[in-house]
This record gives C-alpha cells, sequence and structure tokens, in this order.
C-alpha cells in the first residue's frame, strides 16, 4: 500500500478525514458521496480516496474537470497482493471480493497522518453535517464507533421480512471452537461496519496493523466464518476485532438496507430525518432496480466524459437501451 500521488490540496490539522474507496466501475458512486458530504457542511474537510493502479487517472480528471474541482483530497492506492492467502475465493457474491472492500481492514497502513477519521462505503449519502458525527465522544477504551444492527426499530419489520441477520450468530461459524473459544455470545447484537468513526492513536509513524487486527484476517483464511445470509467477507473480521469495544453511534448516521430488496422503501419521514443514507445489499441507487433514486441522483456528479450514468438516466436509456443497461448492471 501506498500514497500514489499528493495532490496539491493539503489539508490542515483541523480538516475532518474522511476515507472513501473509488474503483473504477462504481466511481460515479463515490463522487456522489463526496459531492454530499460537502454541501451538508462547513467544515474543512479532506477526502483520502482509495482505489487501484488501474483508476487514479480516472479519480482525478473527475475531481478536476467537475465541480469537486477545488477539495482538499489525496488519492491512495492500494495493492490487492496484501490480500494474497486472506481471502476465501468461494464468496456467494463476488463483488464482495473487490479488493477495496478490505481497505478498511488495513487502515492503520495507508499514508493518513490524522489521530480520528471516518471511513465511508461509496454507497452512501451524507445528509447531516459531518462535524456532528466525527465529533462523537468514544467511551473509555473504545478505538472506533459504529451503528449497531439492534438500533433501528423503524427497519426491524423490514429486517425480519427480508432474512437478514443482525447477531454474530448470521456471521460466525459457532461449529469451530475457535470461534466458540472467542466467548461472543452468539445472540450479541452486530455492527454494520461501511460506516465507522476510527480513533487511529498513531505514534512515531507506525504502519503495522495491531495484533488483533490480524488475528481477524488469520481467522478468516481458516474458514471460520459462517455461510449464513448475513455472512460477507470483510465484515466477520470486524465484528471479532471491535466486539464489545465500539461507542455506538447514532442510528440516524447509518440508516441503512436501501440496498437489501427492490420492494423494501422506507417512509419519507425516515428518510428526510437521517443524517447518512446506506443502500448496504445488491440494490444499488445507479443500478436497475434500486429504490429511493432521488435521495442519491440530487447528489450525482457526472463524469467529464459522461460514460457514467444512473441508471435512470435519460442519456443512459438512449445509450444502451433498457435491457442493456440492466444486463449491464447484471455483470458487474
Amino acid at each position: 500500500m501506498a500514497l500514489l500521488r499528493q495532490e496539491h490540496r493539503d489539508g490542515s490539522s483541523s480538516d475532518i478525514p474522511v476515507v472513501v474507496c473509488a474503483s473504477e466501475n462504481r466511481m460515479g458512486a463515490a463522487m456522489a458521496t463526496i459531492n454530499s458530504i460537502r454541501s451538508n457542511t462547513d467544515a474543512g474537510l479532506i477526502f483520502y480516496i482509495v482505489t487501484l493502479e488501474g483508476a487514479v487517472a480516472l479519480t482525478r480528471q473527475y475531481i478536476e474537470r467537475s465541480s469537486l474541482k477545488g477539495i482538499k483530497y489525496k488519492i491512495l492506492e492500494f495493492n490487492p497482493v496484501v490480500l494474497r492467502g486472506k481471502v476465501k475465493p468461494d464468496s456467494s457474491r463476488p463483488d464482495l471480493l473487490h479488493p477495496l472492500n478490505f481497505v478498511r481492514f488495513y487502515l492503520p497502513l495507508l499514508d493518513i497522518n490524522y489521530n480520528r477519521l471516518i471511513y465511508l462505503d461509496d454507497d452512501v449519502i451524507v445528509q447531516g453535517d459531518i462535524q456532528d458525527l466525527f465529533s462523537i465522544r468514544l467511551q473509555p477504551g473504545h478505538a472506533a464507533a459504529f451503528a449497531s444492527d439492534c438500533d433501528l426499530p423503524s427497519t426491524h419489520e423490514m429486517v425480519r421480512s427480508v432474512g437478514m441477520q443482525t447477531t454474530y450468530m448470521g456471521f460466525l461459524d459457532y461449529r469451530k471452537q475457535e470461534i466458540r473459544d472467542l466467548g461472543i455470545n452468539p445472540r450479541d447484537c452486530t455492527f454494520n461496519p461501511g460506516v465507522f468513526v476510527w480513533q487511529t492513536c498513531r505514534s512515531g509513524g507506525n504502519r503495522r496493523l495491531p495484533n488483533s487486527w490480524r488475528g481477524g484476517w488469520r481467522r478468516n483464511f481458516q474458514n471460520l466464518y459462517s455461510s449464513a445470509i448475513a455472512g460477507g467477507v470483510a465484515t466477520p473480521p470486524m465484528l471479532i476485532v471491535f466486539h464489545g469495544k465500539f461507542t455506538t453511534i447514532d442510528p440516524s448516521w447509518n440508516v441503512r438496507h436501501l440496498g437489501w430488496s427492490p420492494d423494501a422503501r422506507y417512509p419519507d419521514s425516515v428518510l428526510d430525518e437521517a443524517n447518512l443514507l446506506h443502500w448496504n445489499g445488491r440494490y444499488k441507487p445507479w443500478k436497475y432496480p434500486g429504490v429511493h433514486l432521488d435521495a442519491w441522483e440530487r447528489w450525482f456528479i457526472p463524469d467529464p466524459h459522461r460514460e457514467i450514468l444512473p441508471a435512470a438516466a435519460p442519456e443512459r436509456q438512449l445509450k444502451v437501451g433498457f435491457w442493456g443497461v440492466f444486463l449491464e448492471d447484471f455483470n458487474d
């Protein structure tokens, strides 16, 4: 992992550092996330945009030739070689095996010289002031803040209706002795690792992964995680590392499951009061058939060449036709 390019707009010590991953085929999503953040705060920001080598030029062009020009940012290149031997190849959702999906686990190695940062998935839209999330008071002994999967009562009915898991039983394979030896109650509530605040506690330029993080990856390699519907790939190691060691963020800062079913819709009141909307799941707001597209598309910024368009854009429909859009998204 290396700092590929340090852009000329460096941040200051008072800026809020936000980490967002930007893959080539989801670049428009990352830019919509960034646009929503900077449009809803007066705070100083610096964006750490993590991507792969082949998408560095596109990332820079997207920013410099759009209305995002002027933001403070650094582009970081993630080297997929660090994942060799650590990721199971038999995921039921191949999209979860994209190298950038594991960046959150390597945050200690990124060249980010701040004591605290915010990490966001690229399928989120921020409607509140990011300062409020960044300023959360962590409980003593905690290094991060996440949204608990048991803190969204307005969505519990929907969660049950689509069979989603909200406890460790859905992520860890309790048939394995090493999992049982962890002493984690299978009924404990899990948390969502797509939105979190992390206290880096960095000193002396240390770039090593903490022992607890390395242990999480070792267990991943040993195939100790559940194959249940909630299984995931990068989530279980985070659940192990931060079990009982995280502060809970306000539920409005991760109103999620918007991407779990094209038939499940939130009331407008829930969407309006949310500080952050999260389309975790298969159905993204830039694909057909997503839900609550208008809440995402208002922040979308077309790329300079207008090759990246949301699913509902007339230009995209004319360019490839309805079935072209469907097949294009199906093959992503």
